[in-house]
């Protein structure tokens, strides 16, 4: 255990740590827990606010926010130690993830997207507003973190590195000042609509005109901190779009909440004309009712999939090399750190089990519930749960590339890729309020020039009934709930445009092995050449395999006595090494046996897997597989919208003896990768709209070709590099549940877009014939987006 606490954080400093972090505070030498608090630190005390250690009351966060922005201090994000927590290479450039605040609308991640891009070096920003984060890719040549933290202050946003618990406490802090402007509004709208309506519906009987005005005077009294305290969310939205040079939805609100209370101080100043202060309440209540709705099912559609690393445990018990244990962060354990997880705990890192035996629960990745069986090599992910057994783990991936790191990281990147009705939508909003402005100030012109009294309110009416705030939530909000109920099933998209793309499939084609088969092959069989020792054979032949991370090679999985040199791999053909400096090669008979002796493979029926020597065959194997479970299952379902084809790089016998049973259309075994591409690439060219299905090494090319590509099961790294959707479980169903989603999404995209602009088309030509007073205009646009969020949001319960 840990004898020292970190002097910046609180945090136990592991043993191995001590006396590596130190610095100077308040005369005296400070320990600290990581480079992080120790950069932090350091900028506290080099900016003059060492006085921060000494009054405050309990010990700082990790990325104590408030800390870095009283001194500038945005400085900090740019020392490399710090930024090795939440910073990823891309190439050459560099990817973080923030979690934004201040965000209130759709346009807001329009408006910072804008913004942005503007700035040199920075080569992609895509904002997910309903889960306030933005991932940002920039050229560290070019432009330094700390700037772009910088600009994005400048325009009103405060971004900090993305970690679930401070994105969790961000939108807590968020939601308790909505809760404080809400209920501000709605005591004060209570209280002034009693007053108001007294008045109007002459309650009070005959009163005098001194009493009056008392009332009215009482009444801008009350609306004045609802105007300037509860409605400044809609103010600052405004402003900053404007400080951009452009227009978004809070302008027209921000017009129409000043002209209305404008327009009564006036009036009760000059003790002439109408004031509508009830409505202004009312008004700022029901916008800051519908924001506040809209904000809780953004978190709970977020939350679902973006706090995935509250899974991991902070803690991890490290196995030291003289057998000893020690508690560390599971931050800083590294590749080759060896840890301990006893029954019931959360494994706390991405490994190989290298002793022990257990049942894992890995529903949180997968969305499947029954327990998985692990032994030694078998692969362990962070934030599963160790049910029984003990199990001795050696780290494989940092925290920071741990796979439910990736998982959101993957998450936030398929935002990036907007589809074609979340960018028409986006467009068609923007150019809506440039519209809604030019009306009100036609409008305007219209009633004045007609001498109507009326002209300012019918004004008034027109900018709030058309704000098209619905129409910038219908695809975002939906898409959201999509991702969020697909990642729940164990799906994981790293396009969120392919979905829209998976409403247009009617091919699908399919790879046998690992996709319809379970990848578990056994030797049926085993042929061996005139004069060839069957156990030197199959001794030579394991050891061949057991460099190979093919599902095949773990037919031949036991006792290795051979070393293997110059090993090398053939996607769709086999593989290849020396031993004892001859060289042996291993896989189809296309690929290792020469011309001359391809009449021989006549000796071995059914082999499907040879092992030769500069072309001979030494001996010949016959591997089968068996389909998976739901197979079947799930290519009915399948079959009754799509083509179904199998492209394989087996024997066309044994792809045809397989799927016999199977409702496929075609069938093509022996074929290479490039075999496979130039297939799908025939298929597109027919007009054929082609999902492509694999999990090999072999398959990436074609994964890469298909309109769009699915990595299923336990895919090798290229495979998964190459899909669009990655399925974390083991079953085939996910695919019809994935497919079946597109269409719902579909459909609500469609349903929340024709809402709101009918909306919109149908109110208007009553706002501007001036039949609609404001607050019913008020109602109609709190409800239009009420109705479209909610509308998303059922996604969630199907």
């Amino acid at each position: 255990m840990a004898k020292y606490d970190c002097y910046h954080c609180g945090l136990p400093v592991a043993s191995h740590d001590h006396g590596k972090f130190n610095t100077v505070i308040l005369g005296q030498q400070r320990e600290m827990c990581c480079p992080g608090c120790l950069a932090v630190a350091e900028a506290i005390v080099g900016n003059g606010l060492e006085d921060y250690y000494q009054f405050r009351t309990e010990p700082a966060q990790k990325s104590d926010d408030g800390i870095l922005e009283t001194l500038d201090k945005l400085k900090v994000y740019d020392d490399p130690s710090l930024q090795e927590e939440f910073v990823f290479d891309e190439g050459q450039d560099k990817q973080i993830q923030l979690t934004l605040e201040g965000i209130t609308c759709a346009a807001c991640g329009w408006l910072i997207e804008k913004q942005l891009s503007k700035v040199e070096g920075i080569k992609q920003v895509a904002v997910n507003v309903q889960e306030r984060r933005a991932l940002v890719t920039w050229s560290p040549f070019q432009i330094k973190l700390s700037q772009i933290l910088s600009t994005l202050k400048r325009i009103g946003y405060v971004g900090s590195p993305f970690h679930p618990d401070e994105h969790e406490a961000s939108y807590k802090r968020e939601q308790k000042t909505f809760l404080k402007k809400l209920g501000l509004a709605g005591i004060m709208t209570m209280q002034v609509m009693m007053l108001m309506t007294g008045l109007y519906f002459d309650w009070f009987g005959a009163i005098e005109l001194e009493t009056r005005q008392y009332f009215y005077w009482v009444a801008l009294t009350l609306t004045t901190p609802v105007v300037l305290y509860s409605g400044s969310t809609f103010y600052v939205g405004a402003a900053k779009a404007l400080s951009a040079r452009t227009v978004n939805m809070d302008v027209p609100v921000t017009l129409a909440i000043f002209g209305t209370y404008i327009a009564g101080i006036r009036s009760t100043v000059l003790e002439q004309g109408e004031v509508y202060f009830e409505s202004i309440c009312m008004f700022i209540f029901l916008l800051l009712l519908s924001r506040f709705l809209e904000h809780r099912s953004r978190h709970r559609a977020a939350q679902i999939s973006a706090n995935m690393m509250q899974y991991v445990p902070v803690s991890a018990t490290k196995l030291m090399p003289d057998g000893s244990v020690t508690e560390c962060l599971a931050k800083q354990l590294k590749i080759d750190d060896v840890v301990l997880v006893k029954p019931g705990e959360t494994i706390p890192i991405d490994g190989t089990v290298s002793d022990g035996e257990a049942a894992v629960d890995e529903s949180m990745l997968t969305g499947e519930f029954n327990p998985v069986a692990k032994a030694k090599n078998s692969a362990v992910y962070g934030g599963t749960v160790c049910q029984d057994g003990t199990l001795t783990v050696t780290v494989t991936q940092t925290l920071k590339n741990a796979l439910v790191n990736q998982i959101v990281r993957l998450q936030a990147s398929a935002m990036a890729n907007k589809p074609k009705a979340a960018q028409l939508a986006d467009n068609f909003s923007r150019y809506f309020v440039s519209a809604v402005l030019l009306i009100s100030a036609l409008t305007y012109s219209f009633w004045y020039y007609n001498g109507s009294e009326d002209a300012f309110w019918i004004t008034i009416s027109v900018l709030v009934a058309t704000c098209p705030c619905a129409l910038g939530l219908a695809t975002p909000s939906a898409l959201t709930c999509a991702m969020a109920k697909l990642n729940r099933q164990g799906i994981l998209l790293k396009r969120a445009d392919a979905l829209e793309q998976i409403t247009d499939i009617d091919t699908i084609a399919l790879d046998k092995t690992g996709t319809l088969t379970q990848g578990k092959f056994t030797i049926s069989n085993a042929w061996y050449a005139d004069g060839v020792d069957n156990e030197s054979a199959m001794a030579i032949a394991r050891a061949l395999e057991s460099r190979s991370e093919h599902p095949i090679a773990k037919a031949f999985s036991t006792e290795i006595i051979h070393n293997v040199a110059n090993f090398t791999v053939t996607p769709g053909g086999g593989i290849s090494g020396e031993i004892n400096d001859t060289l042996f090669s291993m896989g189809s008979a296309a690929y290792c046996v020469n011309e001359s002796h391809l009449k021989s493979i006549e000796n071995f029926p059914n082999a499907n897997i040879f092992l030769t020597v500069k072309g001979r065959i030494m001996a010949a194997f016959e591997v089968r597989d068996t389909l998976r479970t739901d197979t079947k299952e799930t290519l009915n379902i399948l079959a009754k919208n799509h083509t179904l084809a199998v492209l394989s790089g087996d024997t066309q016998q044994n792809v045809d003896s397989l799927t016999a049973p199977l409702p496929i259309t075609t069938t093509k075994g022996g074929l290479t990768p490039e075999q496979k591409y130039e297939l799908v690439q025939t298929m597109q060219q027919s007009g054929a709209k082609v999902m492509m299905m694999g999990d090999g090494i072999n398959d990436a090319p074609v994964l890469a070709s298909a309109d769009v590509a699915i990595a299923v099961g336990n895919a090798t790294d290229v495979a998964k590099t190459a899909a669009d959707v990655i399925l974390l479980g083991d079953q085939l169903l996910s695919v019809p549940s994935l497919i079946e989603t597109a269409h719902q999404v579909k459909q609500k995209i469609r349903q929340n877009i024709s809402w709101s602009v009918g909306y919109n088309l149908l109110i208007l030509p009553f706002a501007v014939s001036g039949l609609l007073s404001p607050w019913m205009a008020v109602v109609g646009m709190s409800l239009s987006s009420i109705i479209v969020v909610t509308n998303s949001t059922r996604l969630l319960s199907k």
